[in-house]
């Protein structure tokens, strides 16, 4: 099969694209971020505590934030269809195995090394390929793919729940595994672009019969080097984003795994404890869509709008402990689930406008694999911190407020680039002050 052109295309088959990232994302996302309705069952199986128990999304966070640069260089060698496909595989793997709940070392492996490498390689090239699929139109396609997190976890909620009541939480596994094999289809479905299909390239290049390909081999070794670039570490403006994106990981993961022990802790009753999951999800799906509708005007700078919505985010966490029954806890689950959407909708966007989209692909495995040491320090921290205080509040109040320190970078990273921008003005106007006359430009061009 010969690789399309490489052109973002904006549209087209890139809507195909974005419906089966839409659905990657609600298969691996969504499942990690409704993980938490297993907490307290698989705590009271093993009887552990929550910092132990926590381990287990723990690892899977590490592990699918590791695990991206290694996606990223096997989408250049095989393509971001195959790779896919092999998460899926992965991600079905884990959750078999963890069927079989044998220790929980067992646990930490299946459950949360293979389901975690499984989403990884899911989640990375599914995220990419949109950003290759389209251009002018990229902030919107990242939102609605992203979206398929939400939607999906809108519906996990009470079905997991349900599963957990009528097989008990390993048979759930197993059932939830199965589900995930649907990945590989969504798949099939991602249609490589010549910049991002490498290996079929060739291939089309040495069929007989087939004609030369649009991309020479000789061109095989600099794409690849584009593809990961070690020296963005170098820049200022990446680390910034970088450190950002550590804090916001340290955070992020930790309120959906204590939303629902925190509910049980109030005495709601379960069924209504899964709708509060319903509600996150929800709300989640329409900040994302609204977000990245807005950020596609182009009316504000992405980073001065992901600074505005981690500022809401952390305020809305502060004030979520203080419910007392399930309306409140709602209520401020809502809000804190709207601007969380907001957040996932505009930050991938941010990191293309940081480093441009010559090395996105680079960037995007860089940024995953530093940041997964806040995903894997967050939950057991904020555990630590819950069995300390001996109550669930004491976890949000961490996530909060290591957010608010993630949001300074932010303001940095702002004005470094207002600052490169006023600067490069300067120079523009001095060159052209310079050379008045048109021949002065001819001379310095020659």
């Amino acid at each position: 099969m010969r690789a399309k052109d490489s052109n973002p295309p904006d549209g087209g088959y890139g809507w195909v694209v974005v419906v089966s990232a839409f659905m990657v994302m609600g298969l691996t996302a969504a499942v990690l971020k409704s993980f938490g309705l297993f907490f307290v069952e698989i705590q009271q199986h093993f009887d552990e505590l929550a910092s132990t128990t926590s381990w287990i999304t723990s690892v899977t966070i590490a592990i699918f934030h590791l695990g991206a640069p290694v996606a990223s260089s096997l989408c250049v060698r095989y393509t971001h269809r195959a790779v896919v496909i092999t998460g899926g595989l992965l991600a079905f793997s884990g959750m078999a195995l963890g069927f079989l709940g044998l220790n929980m070392v067992w646990m930490y492996a299946t459950t949360g090394f293979l389901q975690g490498l499984g989403i990884s390689f899911s989640w990375t090239p599914a995220i990419s390929i949109v950003s290759h699929y389209f251009s002018k139109k990229r902030a919107l396609a990242n939102a609605i793919a992203s979206a398929g997190e939400c939607a999906f976890a809108f519906t996990f909620g009470p079905f997991f729940q349900w599963l957990i009541s009528q097989y008990g939480w390993r048979g759930a596994l197993l059932i939830i595994g199965g589900i995930q094999l649907n990945i590989c289809v969504c798949g099939v479905l991602m249609r490589p672009l010549a910049s991002s299909c490498l290996l079929e390239a060739s291939c089309s290049e040495t069929s007989p019969g087939k004609g030369s390909s649009k991309i020479d081999k000789k061109d095989e070794f600099p794409i690849a080097h584009r593809t990961f670039n070690w020296m963005l570490v170098r820049q200022p403006e990446f680390v910034l984003y970088a450190i950002f994106g550590i804090l916001a990981a340290m955070s992020f993961f930790v309120p959906p795994l204590f939303l629902v022990p925190l509910s049980y802790s109030l005495g709601i009753d379960e069924s209504w404890t899964a709708s509060l999951l319903s509600i996150l999800a929800m709300v989640d799906f329409a900040g994302r869509l609204l977000c990245g509708w807005y950020a596609n005007l182009h009316v504000t700078k992405t980073v001065h709008l992901l600074t505005m919505t981690i500022t809401l985010i952390s305020t809305s966490l502060m004030l979520l402990p203080l419910a007392n029954n399930y309306l409140s806890l709602a209520i401020f689950t809502g809000f804190y689930g709207f601007f969380f959407g907001t957040t996932v909708a505009v930050h991938i966007t941010v990191l293309a406008d940081v480093v441009g989209m010559p090395d996105f692909d680079s960037a995007l495995g860089l940024f995953m694999l530093i940041r997964s040491t806040g995903g894997f320090v967050g939950p057991p921290l904020a555990g630590l911190i819950v069995d300390m205080a001996e109550d669930y509040r004491a976890g949000f109040y961490m996530a909060g407020a290591t957010l608010v320190l993630s949001a300074g970078f932010l303001v940095i990273l702002g004005q470094l680039q207002q600052k490169k921008e006023r600067g490069s003005q300067t120079n523009t106007k001095k060159e052209k002050s310079a050379l008045p006359y048109p021949s002065l430009h001819l001379l310095k061009l020659q």
